[in-house]
């Protein structure tokens, strides 16, 4: 069974790289505050990786 993450950025996307962009497009965080909840695979790790330093993650319940 996969867990589910928590995401939220908390820092803007303005001086940010096309690439970093591009993955919080496609994580549908848009607006700092956002959150939302993905299941853990190998892929999202990858787009955590790029956001690193924009976002919080935790384990979901």
């Amino acid at each position: 069974m996969m867990t589910n993450l928590n995401i939220k950025l908390h820092h803007g996307l303005v001086n940010s790289t096309p690439k970093q962009r591009a993955a919080a497009q496609t994580l549908g965080l848009n607006k700092i505050g956002k959150t939302v909840t993905r299941e853990d695979t190998p892929a999202l790790r990858g787009q955590l990786q790029v956001l690193r330093h924009l976002i919080t993650v935790e384990e979901a319940d």
